[in-house]
């Protein structure tokens, strides 16, 4: 494989880096996503709260944080945000009336259907390097990833995750 030194005799030991390309990969995603929701009521990640609200049945706040690896405060702070242009709506839940179900509107609905059709514009871009069948490919292959990432080891303390992910230098001296 020619590297990203241009030298086929020389190839950049960044080519098989799964780290450097999901990062590559990732910030060019984030960059438009951005630009697609930048106006959109707690930006990329209120756009996935209202993902959660319209995609299952109401759901209270500690199950949308957990399934979204978010902070609790955080969320209800998106929650305000996406309530004030009237996208979701909390009601009481019937089963524990301490907690408060989170609902999509008719607008929220609509909103959503509008930018979810601006980040397919902004994915199909991403992936226009690849086929169809390869962009297929992918879209199953990280989503087995994914899916089994999130069962095996959830993101609840994002914190947490990043402690145990640095080096332990006393553990590099053994």
């Amino acid at each position: 494989m020619t590297g990203a030194t241009g030298r086929p005799d020389r190839p950049d030991p960044l080519d098989d880096d799964l780290g450097w390309m999901l990062g590559i990969a990732f910030r060019g995603y984030v960059r438009a996503a951005e630009h697609v929701l930048t106006d959109f009521p707690g930006g990329p990640r209120g756009y996935q709260v209202l993902t959660a609200a319209v995609t299952g049945p109401g759901r209270n706040q500690g199950a949308i944080a957990e399934e979204l690896g978010l902070d609790r405060t955080v969320l209800t702070y998106l929650i305000d945000d996406l309530e004030r242009p009237g996208f979701v709506a909390r009601r009481p839940d019937p089963a524990d009336r301490r907690s408060r179900l989170v609902d999509v509107t008719d607008a929220g609905r609509t909103a959503w259907e509008q930018r979810r059709e601006a980040l397919r514009r902004v994915e199909a871009h991403l992936l226009g390097s690849l086929t169809p069948h390869e962009s297929a490919t992918l879209r199953t292959l990280l989503q087995k990833v994914a899916c089994s990432t999130q069962a095996t080891d959830p993101l609840r303390d994002l914190c947490e995750a990043v402690t145990e992910a640095r080096p332990d230098p006393a553990r590099e001296r053994r």
